[in-house]
């Protein structure tokens, strides 16, 4: 018979409970986790269910049957080309339009169109590019690691942050588009829905020279017919005595609902009574410095680098879609953008 050859003291450890080895994750990182997953499999979490049967009319059999309606609609759709039909990328567009399949496809239209338009401002969205990664480290713009209390991911934006003696309008917008891609597929931000934080502290008139009337109208058209995001609360501050006119000319392009949501605050101090000043970087009263929310952001952006620019590969034949009529409730997507570009 074999036998042991431990010593009494080598017995008594190996039966000891081992310690745990491993890191105890925090909350914030259990929720990194949970939303990771979610992200892969358009699934909300349990708890939010409910809300967004409520809310969007969501339920899994509605869901999966939607999801077929939509990839029939790009399958037999004469100009779409290629785009794709996963489930994250399909539900941006079924949760924003509250599952009217109609009006889900139309967006999805407008958003291909868009994309294949105006791709100085939509596509090539490479976070190695040298331009756009200067920009981010600068900190011009910033979606916050934390929700703000309605659950909403919040995005702040630093004009003063924006070289405009550097980079034009076309790296501003590419940024923005960046960023809004890397969100989209969050499946609690598809039903919670978005905050926009703008600090204009910084602002010069060469911010406001960067774009052009019809550029504004045509993109803030783009924002809030194409682009598959809930915009629920749009905050201003600090803005600049010569910037108060462009900014009252763009909301003026806004929808009631949306201008509805748009509130202006003269310093921090009032921005804080709105947003929950924990939740934001350090140097607006939070606790985690800028530069580290930079950080966590570029690490986000090169892990779905290759998601981003796989974006690139959709493609929509505009001309093709002139002619098209299997979209209900719009004319002509193409031909609408050609005419804002000339009004």
């Amino acid at each position: 018979m074999a036998t042991s050859v431990l010593q009494p003291e080598e017995c008594r450890r190996e039966h000891e409970p081992k310690p745990d080895i491993e890191p105890r994750l925090t909350e914030d990182e259990r929720l990194q986790i949970l939303e990771a997953k979610e992200r892969e499999t358009g699934e909300l979490p349990v708890e939010l269910r409910e809300r967004a049967r409520v809310e969007l009319r969501e339920e899994a059999g509605l869901r999966e049957q939607a999801l077929v309606q939509m990839r029939h609609f790009i399958e037999k759709h004469p100009a779409i080309k290629k785009s794709r039909t996963d489930a994250p990328f399909l539900l941006r567009f079924l949760r924003t339009k509250k599952y009217s399949i109609p009006q889900a496809c139309s967006m999805l239209e407008r958003y291909l169109t868009i994309r294949q338009m105006y791709p100085h401002w939509f596509q090539k969205l490479d976070p190695l590019d040298p331009k756009i990664a200067a920009v981010i480290d600068a900190g011009y713009l910033v979606p916050l690691p934390k929700r703000d209390a309605e659950g909403r991911r919040v995005v702040l934006s630093c004009m003063g942050r924006f070289d405009p003696h550097v980079y034009d309008s076309c790296v501003m917008a590419r940024v923005h588009s960046m960023i809004v891609e890397l969100l989209l597929d969050e499946p609690r931000s598809q039903l919670l829905g978005y905050t926009h934080v703008n600090d204009e502290a910084g602002m010069q008139m060469p911010h406001v020279s960067l774009w052009s009337l019809s550029d504004v109208r045509i993109m803030l058209n783009c924002i809030q017919n194409s682009t598959p995001m809930r915009h629920k609360r749009t905050h201003f501050v600090n803005i600049p005595q010569y910037g108060v006119r462009f900014f009252e000319f763009a909301v003026s392009l806004l929808s009631e609902k949306l201008k509805d949501r748009v509130m202006f605050h003269r310093t921090s101090e009032d921005l804080t009574k709105h947003v929950d000043p924990a939740i934001l970087p350090k140097e607006y009263g939070g606790t985690v410095p800028l530069k580290d929310m930079i950080e966590e952001l570029k690490r986000n952006l090169l892990k779905h680098r290759d998601e981003l620019l796989a974006l690139d590969d959709m493609y929509v034949d505009l001309y093709a879609l002139e002619k098209n009529d299997l979209t209900q409730d719009i004319h002509s997507t193409a031909g609408s953008f050609r005419k804002l570009e000339l009004d």
